[in-house]
C-alpha cells in the first residue's frame, strides 16, 4: 500500500531541486547563447559546435555516476555511509582521469575537433579559442557534479542548487561584461564568455566541495585513506553496474554528435539553429530531469530496503505522471516558440527553419520523455544496465545515425525533417522499455549480500 503523502513529500524533496538546478544550468547555456547570438550567427554556431566537447565529457560523467550511484541510493536505503564513501572514492579517481583527458584532449585537438562540426575556418578559428578555456572546467565539473548526483541520493539538495544558482549570476554577469565590454571589464566576445563560464564553475565547485567536507560527518565526505585504499572487490561490482550505463551514455553522446555532424552538413545557420532549439527544448524538460531522477532515487531506497512490490508500484505511478507531463509540455513549446522565435531576431529564412525545427521537437517529447524516465529512472535504478545500454546502442547507431545521413545528404531533406527522422529512435525505445519495465525483470537489489532478490508476484 502507498502511502501518498510520504510519496508526494519524497518526490517534491528530491525532484524539485533538480528540476531548479536544470532550469538554472540550462539558462546559463541559454544566457551564452542569447548573448553570443548577439555578436552573430558564425559566433553562435562555434561555441554550439565547441560545447558538443563538453556535451560528451558532461554525459559520459552522467553514466559513470548515474551507474556508480545506484549503489549510494541503495546503500542510503539502509544507512550504510561507510560503503557509501567506499562508492564515492571510485567515482573520484575515474571521474579525475577522464576529466584531464578531455582537457589535453581539448587542448591539443581543438582545431580538428571542431573541424567535424563546422567547414568555416573562421568559426572553427572562433570556436577553437573558446574551446581552449572552457575545456579547463571539466576538471570542475567532474567534482562539482560528482557531488550534485550522489547528493541526490542522499536526499540532501540544497546548498548544491544554491551553488548552482550563485553561478548563474556569476556567469551573466561576466557574460554582460566581458562578452560587450561593460561593467569597465573588456570587450573579449566569445573568449569573455569562455572565461566567464570558467570562472563561474570554479566557484560552484568551491562551494559544493566546502559544504561537503566542512559539514560534520557528511556521507559524502571522503578521506584521503579512502581514496588510496580502493575496495577492490566492492569497485569490481560497482564497475560491472555502472559500466554499462557509462558506454550507453558515451555511445549515446557520441551518436547525438555525429547526428549534429549531419546538421552541420547543412550550413552554418542550420548548426545555429540547432543550437537555440537544443537549449529551448531542455529548457522545457527540466520537468523530467527532475521526474527521472526522483523516480531513480525512491525505487532505488526501497529496493535498498528490499522492498520490491512498493518499488514496482512507484513505477507505475511515475510513468503515468510522466505521460501527463509530456502532453502539456508539448502543448507549451507549440504554443510558446512564436515568442521564443521573436527573442532571437534572425532573418526570415533562418526564423522559420527555427519555427519548423522547434516542431520536430516538440513532436518527439512524448516517446522521448518516455524512454528517458523509463531507462534512467526505472530500469536503472533496479540495476538492469545492460538491457538498457543495448536499447541505447542500437537506437543511436543503427536507427537514429542513418536516418540522419540519409535524410541530409541522400534525399537532401531541410532541417526539420532531418531532425525528426533523428529522433526516429525513440518511438521504438519507448515502447521496449514499457515492456521491460512489465516483464519486473529488471527488479535487483545490489546491497546487501549483492543477490538478486526475489520478484516473483512483486
Amino acid at each position: 500500500m502507498i502511502d501518498r503523502k510520504v510519496f508526494i513529500r519524497l518526490l517534491l524533496t528530491i525532484g524539485l531541486p533538480i528540476v531548479l538546478q536544470q532550469i538554472i544550468s540550462l539558462s546559463l547555456n541559454m544566457i551564452d547563447t542569447f548573448m553570443i547570438g548577439s555578436i552573430g550567427v558564425g559566433e553562435l554556431a562555434a561555441v554550439g559546435a565547441a560545447n558538443k566537447v563538453y556535451f560528451i565529457f558532461s554525459i559520459i560523467c552522467f553514466g559513470i555516476y548515474s551507474g556508480s550511484s545506484i549503489y549510494v541510493s541503495q546503500y542510503w536505503g539502509i544507512r550504510d555511509v561507510r560503503n557509501i564513501r567506499k562508492v564515492i572514492a571510485i567515482e573520484m579517481r575515474i571521474g579525475f582521469f577522464l576529466a584531464l583527458f578531455t582537457v589535453v584532449l581539448a587542448l591539443v585537438f581543438a582545431p580538428q575537433i571542431l573541424h567535424l562540426f563546422v567547414r568555416e575556418a573562421g568559426v572553427v578559428a572562433i570556436g577553437a579559442s573558446y574551446l581552449r578555456i572552457t575545456c579547463f572546467t571539466y576538471l570542475m565539473t567532474a567534482f562539482s557534479f560528482l557531488m550534485s548526483f550522489n547528493s541526490r541520493a542522499i536526499h540532501n539538495l540544497k546548498i548544491p542548487t544554491l551553488a548552482s544558482v550563485l553561478a548563474i549570476t556569476i556567469n551573466t554577469a561576466l557574460n554582460y561584461g566581458l562578452i560587450f565590454g561593460n561593467f569597465h571589464l573588456p570587450r573579449l566576445g566569445v573568449e569573455g564568455a569562455a572565461i566567464a563560464t570558467l570562472t563561474a564553475r570554479f566557484v560552484e565547485m568551491l562551494l559544493i566541495l566546502g559544504y561537503v567536507y566542512f559539514s560534520e560527518d557528511h556521507p559524502l565526505a571522503v578521506d584521503g585513506a579512502t581514496i588510496r585504499r580502493l575496495d577492490l572487490p566492492l569497485m569490481k561490482r560497482v564497475v560491472k553496474t555502472a559500466l554499462p550505463v557509462a558506454m550507453s551514455e558515451s555511445a549515446w553522446s557520441i551518436g547525438t554528435t555525429v547526428c549534429f555532424i549531419a546538421y552541420g552538413l547543412l550550413g552554418t545557420s542550420a548548426v545555429a539553429v540547432v543550437q537555440v532549439a537544443s537549449v529551448i527544448n531542455d529548457l522545457f524538460q527540466c520537468v523530467f530531469f527532475g521526474l527521472g531522477n526522483a523516480c531513480a532515487v525512491m525505487i532505488g531506497n526501497e529496493l535498498g530496503r528490499n522492498h520490491t512490490k512498493l518499488a514496482y508500484a512507484y513505477g507505475r505511478i511515475f510513468i503515468g505522471i510522466n505521460i501527463g507531463f509530456c502532453l502539456v509540455m508539448t502543448a507549451a513549446l507549440l504554443l510558446l516558440k512564436g515568442t521564443i522565435i521573436a527573442v532571437y531576431k534572425y532573418d526570415a529564412v533562418t526564423s522559420q527553419m527555427l519555427n519548423l525545427t522547434l516542431i520536430a521537437y516538440a513532436l518527439y517529447t512524448t516517446p522521448k520523455m518516455m524512454s528517458y524516465v523509463h531507462i534512467c529512472g526505472i530500469l536503472r535504478s533496479g540495476g538492469d544496465t545492460k538491457f538498457c545500454m543495448f536499447c541505447d546502442l542500437i537506437g543511436i547507431w543503427c536507427v537514429a545515425i542513418p536516418m540522419s545521413f540519409l535524410a541530409a545528404v541522400v534525399w537532401k531533406l531541410p532541417l526539420h525533417w532531418v531532425v525528426a527522422l533523428s529522433f526516429s529512435d525513440e518511438l521504438v525505445k519507448a515502447m521496449v522499455t514499457l515492456w521491460r519495465f512489465r516483464s519486473k525483470k529488471w527488479i535487483h537489489v545490489l546491497v546487501h549480500k549483492e543477490q538478486e532478490c526475489e520478484i516473483n508476484g512483486a
